[in-house]
């Protein structure tokens, strides 16, 4: 019997021109699973059994509607992944599924083009459309391919060198209101993202370890990083603050104002104000996070503990964040040059005490010229011993 339970659906396994395949009988009585079972397994048998995908009725837009709901959601990025669709819709939004091709996301990449978004934004929606492709193929079950796969990406500029001098900070910091400087103190000391910020609650501080606990939604992760005296101070004055405010938020570190949580809108307006009043150019608030990266590096952190304290799966995902400048990578340079002056100090000592008689054995010892007569009555020269040189 080919019937198996998923849940509380009964499904299907039959076999058909070599191929297993798997379907939902979309019933939870067995009986019913057992009629429609037997029913796909004669039409296989006489050869009018077609492998009809669930989804094959389904348009780009039923597609994208399932993904927001169960997946977009729970990710960071779920207002970019709206962001992108309100591009993505007007172009895909009726078509059929099956009716997406290759050359069809090609025409929608040329339109794109011409209304001149950088090809990083044409990347992050060409990237929310094969994600969500790829959950249709494998979990859903609506389509067998996902057309995205066939298609090249856009080449993108280098990335982003910036990040925050110590200069710039001081001036930052001066021209932002308290509330706003203390959460900006706090990604540059631990390198958290915006939201792991404004989503800490005080569960997760630990101040007696001076440790926060962080749930990365970007990648579903948990770490720990360590609190600087820096941040620490800085929640030591919220927790004070804490304990004279009493709201339905009073969990969340971070709020302004107090005891509300922190709306991005407000964040993003504030954070623009500054940098303005401190007239500091090229600068996101996602860069206070390279600068965490930076200053690590920049101060001779082992690779493998920015990778940890940054959060990242992959040391490539780190190298973009760790800048160097040239100062700083000095600091290998003067490691060159003190080995090679200690190796020729040491080659000088060899010599010295080697002509004094010392320490003789301290050079291996060099062959002497022998002069003999070769063919021809020419004299010849070899210096390795019962090699006559023919």
């Amino acid at each position: 019997m080919g019937l198996f339970k998923r849940g509380r659906v009964w499904w299907m396994r039959l076999s058909c021109q070599g191929r297993q395949i798997r379907r939902s009988t979309e019933t939870e009585n067995w009986k019913q699973a057992r009629k429609i079972y037997d029913k796909v397994k004669w039409e296989i048998s006489e050869g009018r059994w077609f492998d009809r995908l669930p989804g094959e009725d389904k348009t780009f837009g039923d597609m994208m509607g399932k993904y927001l709901t169960e997946h977009s959601s729970k990710k960071l990025s779920a207002e970019r992944d709206r962001s992108s669709l309100t591009h993505l819709l007007p172009f895909f939004g009726d078509y059929l599924l099956r009716e997406i091709t290759p050359r069809l996301i090609n025409e929608y990449k040329t339109t794109r083009r011409a209304e001149e978004p950088s090809p990083c934004t044409i990347n992050r929606e060409l990237s929310l459309v094969k994600h969500a492709f790829n959950i249709a193929l494998r979990e859903w079950e609506w389509v067998n391919q996902n057309p995205v796969l066939k298609i090249a990406m856009e080449k993108e500029p280098p990335s982003r060198d910036r990040w925050l001098t110590y200069e710039e900070e001081d001036k930052l910091l001066a021209s932002s209101p308290q509330w706003l400087q203390e959460i900006m103190i706090f990604a540059v000391e631990t390198g958290c993202r915006r939201e792991e910020m404004l989503s800490l609650d005080w569960g997760n501080v630990d101040l007696f370890k001076k440790v926060v606990v962080i749930f990365a939604g970007k990648t579903g992760d948990r770490r720990s990083v360590p609190l600087t005296q820096r941040a620490f101070d800085i929640l030591q004055v919220r927790v004070k603050r804490r304990m004279r405010i009493r709201s339905i938020n009073q969990d969340l570190v971070f709020t302004h104002p107090e005891g509300q949580k922190v709306n991005i809108s407000t964040l993003r307006k504030a954070f623009r104000e500054a940098l303005k009043k401190a007239k500091i150019e090229s600068l996101r608030f996602h860069d206070l996070r390279h600068t965490f990266a930076s200053r690590l590096a920049q101060s001779g952190v082992d690779p493998y503990s920015v990778q940890k304290l940054m959060g990242h799966k992959t040391f490539t995902t780190t190298q973009r964040y760790a800048h160097h400048y040239s100062e700083s990578l000095r600091v290998g340079i003067r490691a060159l040059e003190v080995s090679r002056m200690e190796r020729n100090q040491k080659i000088s000592t060899i010599l010295a005490q080697s002509a004094c008689g010392t320490r003789d054995s301290a050079l291996p010892s060099v062959p002497q010229p022998i002069d003999f007569v070769g063919a021809g009555g020419r004299n010849r020269t070899d210096t390795s011993s019962g090699d006559t040189g023919f």
